[in-house]
């Protein structure tokens, strides 16, 4: 049996990860006002950052067309696959995985396709494909990939520290005033993934005590494992993981937010993602 892995471009999972683990990702797209763009493929990290900053207001995200799935699945049949597990962003945050069952039901699907829902974000639901991927290299069994890939959602948590408010008022969850007041008080606000959803996790005065905030989160999980760091950006995240390693012994993932989670959060953030036991 060989079972492939596909999941979609929000996940945020480093390019040489996603090759070594062959998982196949199918991109949503963005927009700036009439021009659309392909996540991970039309522009470069900087060049999406600068695309953000020039636009007055945040650029509209896409879930994938059903289409694209279908074809991601018909290549890997063709590839040799004998059955194919999706694991998705959010459904509570996109269409994406609504899109992901849609593709699954055209004809030249010929093998079974299951679908789990990540209940996370950015490679908060990246840690999950990448550990499934393993499994699946190893010759695990697609219900065995199945029930594992929705434990690990199960126990996936997700922090962030926002560094600017830019993204918040341009999305209008916060008032111009609100925002205005925030930063000139240097406030840095905390989000967390809970039931796949984005909530407030949390303010801190400055950036130091926000990243503090995301190290003690780390310190005092208890047992984990599958840590990974998501930037966006960010010339202090060499310092920021060589501090999560003094805590934490096993191997730690850094990965770029991409366009389709940044867009929300904006440039500067740092989020820390991991499985508890």
């Amino acid at each position: 049996m060989t079972i492939r892995i596909v999941t979609d471009s929000a996940c945020d999972i480093p390019q040489a990860l996603v090759e070594k683990y062959n998982i196949t990702i199918v991109p949503l797209t963005f927009s700036f006002g009439d021009k659309e763009f392909i996540d991970r493929q039309s522009l470069t990290t900087e060049e999406f950052w600068k695309h953000c900053a020039d636009s007055p207001t945040l650029p509209q995200t896409a879930a994938p067309a059903p289409g694209q799935f279908t074809q991601a699945y018909r290549t890997l049949i063709q590839q040799g696959a004998t059955g194919i597990l999706v694991i998705s962003l959010s459904r509570e945050l996109s269409a994406t995985m609504q899109s992901a069952e849609t593709g699954a039901k055209e004809s030249g699907v010929s093998v079974p396709v299951r679908f789990v829902d990540s209940r996370s974000a950015s490679m908060g639901q990246g840690i999950t494909v990448i550990a499934i991927a393993k499994m699946a290299a190893n010759g695990a069994s697609l219900d065995e990939l199945e029930v594992a890939a929705n434990n690990f959602a199960s126990r996936t948590k997700v922090f962030g520290a926002l560094d600017t408010l830019e993204n918040l008022k341009k999305g209008g969850r916060i008032s111009n005033t609100k925002a205005f007041l925030a930063s000139a008080l240097a406030i840095k606000p905390i989000i967390e993934v809970r039931g796949g959803k984005l909530e407030e996790g949390g303010k801190e005065r400055t950036r130091g005590k926000a990243l503090a905030f995301l190290i003690e989160k780390i310190r005092s999980a208890g047992e984990i494992t599958d840590l990974a760091v998501l930037h966006a950006q960010c010339s202090d995240i060499d310092s920021f993981v060589a501090q999560l390693k003094t805590i934490y012994n096993g191997e730690i993932i850094v990965s770029d937010i991409g366009s389709v989670i940044g867009s929300h959060t904006g440039i500067g953030t740092v989020g820390v993602t991991y499985h508890v036991k």
